[in-house]
């Protein structure tokens, strides 16, 4: 059996990091995790092609070499899974696809013959005895939250890890949270689900002999929605690391009440962790409350992002405008509060309703609905009729994103967050392409680019005053580049 797994490109979006990627010579941010896990469970004789739109272009000739194509696709990839669809109709290649974009909206694809809804452990047996017979069935439903006990090892054989910035691994799914806009509990549960420490570590160590020394995306849900769980992994986690002497780091998502566990945070920082991102949302106590986001109710906001800071974590935060709850001078709000708490990297969003959310059902019943979610965080265009007016909302959500990433405000937002921040923890490496990054970054940003004087300020400040700090420093001025392109082109 031939089987092509196609992972559709990404748009330039927020997390896409497509405009800092030249700095680093690399062609990708991540690597699908989710096709190449799929491709841990298609049995070891059936020969395999692995193609990520995102690194190279998909050929005929893999599609005319291909008895199936698979497909895996979040909402965001929409377009360009309508674009291999027709191609593979071209060359009459069945598809099945599965992963987000399907298992809440299959029905929108009628040109696609078979598809794997939901999580893929327990159907996965199915649908390969079905493949063998030559009969595979049009839907696969996967009973809900199935055991992560047999989830494989991702086969990381079939990619370059030198054309990626980051690793990914998966420890729990789920987020025993109920927020009201959110899909996760709606495709994962309620009920956080985990690996065995055993078994995330054999993760990790297939990524460590495959040659990998940098970053590593823990892509949970919600990393600490079991704490016994979390603390047992990352116990088994620093013993690995004294072991191995590995030099990668861990970045991962975390509820906010992470803060309010010191001996919890103390276990992040020594496992490796370096970043944290966190569900902020607003600093208005009211939209929280309309959302149902309690585990950010009751709390100073600030002072919890500072918790993180101070004990090595930089805090990467989620923000979203356009709550019913929302006043008029929401986007000051915003504004104030992401510049004096030191988020750096702040992404700010206009609220959306997706598909089988508890906000998008409110909102049918309501007959405020007005298109689909693009699944796209920047998306500058309102998918519902808001309480405040619309045009307010998104011509306000694009200047907000502008001031953010002006250059002297967000350098003096990176000045903010070092004088909290206290790495911890151990450091990365610094390797040539850390030099290399730094050195075009002199040229784009210091020379090229507009903030050029910003810039050089910036770095020279952060050279002389906190030279421990600089290269944290440059790596978010670098990033920054890329926030600013995707703020621009609202």
């Amino acid at each position: 059996m031939k089987i092509l797994l196609v992972s559709p490109k990404t748009p330039d979006t927020f997390w896409s990091f497509q405009y800092v990627l030249r700095f680093v010579a690399k062609k990708a941010a991540f690597p699908p995790l989710g096709l190449l896990t799929v491709a841990a469970m298609l049995p070891r004789d059936w020969e395999l092609r692995f193609v990520d739109l995102n690194v190279r272009s998909l050929n005929d000739a893999d599609l005319r070499w291909a008895d199936y194509v698979f497909i895996s696709a979040m909402i965001v990839h929409e377009a360009s899974v309508r674009e291999i669809v027709r191609r593979c109709a071209a060359l009459d290649r069945q598809i099945i696809a599965g992963g987000p974009l399907f298992t809440t909206g299959h029905k929108n694809f009628p040109e696609i013959p078979h598809f794997v809804l939901g999580e893929a452990e327990a159907i996965m047996p199915q649908v390969v005895a079905d493949l063998q017979r030559g009969s595979p069935q049009p839907v696969y439903r996967a009973p809900a939250c199935p055991g992560l006990a047999q989830t494989p090892v991702p086969r990381w054989d079939l990619i370059r890890m030198r054309d990626y910035v980051t690793m990914s691994a998966q420890f729990s799914r789920g987020c025993p949270f109920d927020c009201e806009f959110c899909d996760i509990i709606v495709m994962n549960g309620r009920v956080p689900r985990t690996k065995s420490p055993e078994q995330f570590i054999a993760e990790l160590e297939a990524l460590r002999r495959y040659g990998w020394k940098d970053m590593v995306f823990v892509v949970d849900d919600n990393f600490i929605g079991n704490k016994a769980r979390t603390r047992a992994l990352l116990h088994a986690m620093i013993a690995w690391r004294e072991r191995t002497r590995t030099q990668m780091g861990f970045l991962t998502e975390a509820s906010i009440n992470l803060a309010d566990d010191a001996d919890l945070i103390a276990l992040m920082v020594t496992a490796g962790f370096r970043k944290v991102f966190v569900g902020i949302e607003t600093p208005s106590a009211v939209s929280l409350d309309e959302c149902h986001k309690v585990q950010n109710r009751g709390r100073d906001l600030v002072a919890a992002v500072q918790v993180l800071q101070r004990s090595g974590l930089e805090v990467m935060g989620g923000f979203i405008v356009g709550f019913d709850s929302d006043t008029r001078d929401i986007f000051k709000q915003q504004f104030d509060f992401i510049q004096r708490s030191g988020v750096v990297t702040a992404m700010v969003g206009l609220l959306t309703a997706l598909p089988r959310t508890r906000l998008f059902d409110r909102l049918k019943r309501e007959g405020r609905l007005l298109a689909s979610s693009t699944g796209n965080n920047t998306d500058a265009t309102l998918n519902f009729l808001p309480r405040l007016n619309r045009d307010y909302l998104e011509s306000g959500y694009r200047e907000l994103m502008r001031r953010l990433y002006e250059p002297r405000n967000y350098y003096r937002r990176i000045r903010v967050f070092l004088k909290t921040y206290h790495a911890a923890g151990g450091r990365l490496r610094l390797s040539w392409s850390d030099v290399s990054a730094f050195l075009k970054s002199l040229w784009l940003l210091g020379v090229w680019h507009r903030g050029r004087l910003a810039y050089c300020r910036f770095s020279l400040a952060t050279l002389f005053r906190r030279p421990g700090q600089f290269r944290v420093a440059i790596e978010m001025a670098i990033i920054g580049h890329h926030f600013r392109c995707v703020a621009d082109r609202l």
